[in-house]
């Protein structure tokens, strides 16, 4: 590695009235040459090339360089887009309005997290009792002056009087732990350090259980993490001398470990998993400290765990022989399979449970759209739930003696708003409603069916202005995501919001892969399958152009992490379908996805190259960074990734940027954003998401031949 980056470049400004789509805003890059190495890698006999392997060490001052010198091409780029001032102050105006998360009550207090409009974290208010004066308990914002420490997790002893916070820098995924005394909100120990992928489980008012691996040998942003660990932190002692509950065995590795408490104190309950999906389970009886793991689960063949219990009778969702899940019941004394008795059965829609005030709430997503039942601990029915319209609600959690639950109701054109449920009368009230520049009945939502290429019916939701002419010249974002059982429900973004204020339309499919109707539509977008996904994702982009919403001028694709895979696979097996391609935090080296970090653990879903030969051969068809073709005409590309993602590691974004500039044979510029002091996206702080989403909408129409917003013309460019 004696060569070293060319950092010399030039950026041409060429401005003229375009009315063209299909020509480029002439703005002339030039990219940094990146070197390349000789390293190969051989799979099955075949050898595969990776010339920039060198980009993979976050550590190294070549590839410090590197991303400066790409940071300094792009936000030149994006400094000349003569609307991206315009698109900043238009996000900062809409974003600034108060936002409230859902009540809690802890002890004596009714706890709520709360933005007063362009804060960069959430702040943690409290009232005491119903009537008590609003203060605040504790406020992200001052970690730090630049908001890019947040607060990750906040959980309560049992009666209130504790505290224990999580708190991420940068957004990495290793967190710290604070405990605090509630009351007084005085700090009571030391900091617990070098935490990741943890919960924190209150037992009683003496300690928590948590979860973390031991600190990588090597960089800890970027080597692999596999064996995760469950500890036990009693109050007052030291983190060395934390309890090991659970991992550690080398003849047994499980990549994630996570324990719960029920609310009683009375049971443990242990979940390792060696991947993203499936689970082993375990119990411990605490009233009998030195008694034995009690197994419910010794396989990872299904998503199991434990809802609620009463004295000894235990209640689990599970997916075991139900795919669209169901709760079942069994006595902790001998709780294995052969033991279940089924309480809430399967139904042909998929089953997301919460329990509150003494009653399970059953919602059911029906091609998307929320249906919330009630029952009680008899299972018998009291009632289905009137919700205020048809999207997504959220909510119903709480502890059992409460009577009054809270619910969050929202869909693609409605701000998110807070509802009262009284649990013995079923009536709902309005508990709070954003005072938001932004009129939701001037716009609309339709859900449409397409068919996918091997004839599947995919659902999309289509969303954008009343009366919107469907000309086909409409800028408009198809965004997916489609894996990891993940579903995507119809909720309310202000960064969609002004997308669609400036007449763009927002359309969303809900791809194979994810959950949305159950464990065999996730199956059908997995490992061999996995092509499905981008089929589906395809064919969303087909119709949306057959039927003149759009056309491939005014075409973006847009999705993050595995979403940022779907539009890497997207853009290079259709790179005629779309003008502007958006891929972030994206999975795009699926050759060596799982030697990074936690990264071993996604196999369930993409399957790796070690499997076997066939594994490998499919992998290699799809990796976004190995079909880069040259004399390839790709859409313009704006790649975006951060310096401290460790979940998703940047590495695969500069290895992709690397390969699209040496190859790209068209104009289109291919661009990456490299986010400092950033993760994967929780915790970002809002003056950043500004500022990034003002350069991808400014990007994008930019890109689709737009000199000027498309809302300060009557007439859009035409083709």
């Amino acid at each position: 590695m004696k060569q070293y980056i060319l950092s010399a470049f030039t950026i041409s400004l060429l401005f003229a009235c375009k009315t063209d789509p299909a020509e480029n805003n002439n703005l002339v890059v030039t990219y940094p040459e990146t070197k390349k190495v000789d390293t190969v890698d051989t799979y099955f006999g075949v050898d595969v090339v990776d010339p920039y392997r060198w980009l993979e060490d976050d550590r190294s001052a070549e590839t410090e360089s590197w991303v400066k010198s790409q940071n300094e091409v792009t936000f030149g780029y994006l400094d000349k887009i003569p609307y991206r001032k315009e698109l900043k102050e238009r996000l900062e105006s809409i974003w600034n309005y108060e936002k409230l998360g859902s009540p809690f009550k802890e002890g004596d207090y009714t706890y709520y997290y709360k933005n007063d409009g362009l804060q960069n974290q959430y702040v943690v208010y409290r009232k005491k009792g119903e009537d008590g004066t609003e203060e605040v308990f504790l406020d992200p914002n001052t970690f730090s002056e630049d908001g890019t420490i947040s607060l990750s997790g906040l959980n309560f002893s049992r009666n209130g009087e504790l505290a224990a916070y999580s708190i991420s820098e940068g957004g990495s995924d290793w967190r710290k732990i604070i405990v605090m005394d509630a009351e007084k909100k005085e700090v009571l120990e030391d900091t617990l350090r070098d935490i990741k992928f943890s919960g924190i489980s209150w037992y009683k008012n003496d300690g928590f259980y948590y979860s973390s691996y031991d600190k990588p040998e090597g960089s800890e942003l970027s080597a692999k993490t596999d064996q995760h660990k469950l500890y036990y932190h009693k109050l007052g002692t030291d983190q060395k001398d934390d309890v090991l509950i659970f991992g550690g065995t080398p003849e047994e590795k499980h990549r994630y470990i996570s324990g719960s408490i029920t609310e009683d104190d009375r049971y443990l309950f242990i979940y390792p998993r060696v991947s993203t999906s499936g689970n082993k389970l375990y119990l411990k009886d605490l009233e009998d400290p030195n008694g034995d793991l009690i197994p419910i689960l010794e396989n990872t063949d299904s998503d199991t765990y434990v809802i609620d219990n009463v004295g000894s009778k235990l209640y689990l969702v599970t997916n075991l022989n139900a795919p669209n899940q169901k709760i079942v019941t069994t006595d902790a004394s001998n709780p294995g399979p052969d033991n279940w008795t089924e309480f809430i059965p399967e139904t042909e829609h998929v089953l997301s449970p919460s329990t509150g005030g003494g009653y399970f709430f059953t919602e059911y997503m029906i091609d998307a759209i929320s249906k919330v039942l009630q029952y009680d601990f008899d299972g018998k029915l009291i009632r289905e739930i009137e919700l205020p319209g048809l999207g997504n609600a959220g909510g119903f959690g709480g502890k059992k003696e409460d009577k009054i639950d809270y619910y969050s109701f929202t869909n693609y054109n409605t701000p998110s708003r807070i509802f009262t449920f009284n649990v013995e009368t079923g009536e709902s009230e309005l508990y709070w409603k954003p005072e938001i520049a932004f009129n939701s009945d001037d716009y609309e939502s339709k859900q449409v069916f397409y068919t996918s290429k091997d004839g599947t019916k995919i659902p999309m939701m289509i969303t954008h202005k009343k009366g919107l002419e469907l000309n086909g010249k409409n800028p408009t974002i198809l965004y997916g995501y489609g894996g990891f059982n993940i579903s995507l429900y119809p909720s309310f973004s202000i960064t969609n919001a002004v997308w669609m204020q400036e007449g763009g339309i927002y359309a969303v499919p809900n791809l194979r892969g994810g959950g949305e109707y159950g464990k065999k539509w996730h199956i059908a977008g997995t490992q061999m399958q996995k092509q499905n996904v981008f089929d589906d994702f395809i064919a969303a982009a087909e119709y949306l152009i057959e039927n003149d919403y759009t056309s491939t001028d005014y075409l973006a694709i847009r999705g993050g992490s595995n979403g940022g895979l779907l539009v890497g696979a997207t853009m290079t097996q259709r790179p005629d379908l779309m003008k502007v391609a958006l891929p972030a935090v994206g999975v795009l080296d699926m050759l060596r996805y799982h030697t990074f970090t936690a990264g071993a653990g996604w196999a369930y879903d993409y399957g790796t190259s070690e499997q076997s030969q066939e594994m490998f051969e499919y992998l290699k068809g799809y990796s976004p960074v190995h079909n880069i073709n040259p004399n390839t005409e790709y859409p313009a590309t704006l790649i975006t990734t951060a310096d401290h993602d460790d979940r998703v590691v940047p590495a695969h974004s500069f290895k992709f940027a690397a390969e699209l500039q040496s190859k790209q044979s068209g104009d289109n510029p291919t661009l990456i954003r490299i986010e400092t002091d950033a993760g994967h996206g929780a915790g970002t702080p809002v003056s950043k998401t500004i500022e990034q989403y003002a350069d991808i909408f400014g990007f994008t129409l930019y890109n689709m031949g737009f000199d000027v917003l498309p809302s300060k013309t009557k007439e859009k460019i035409k083709g």
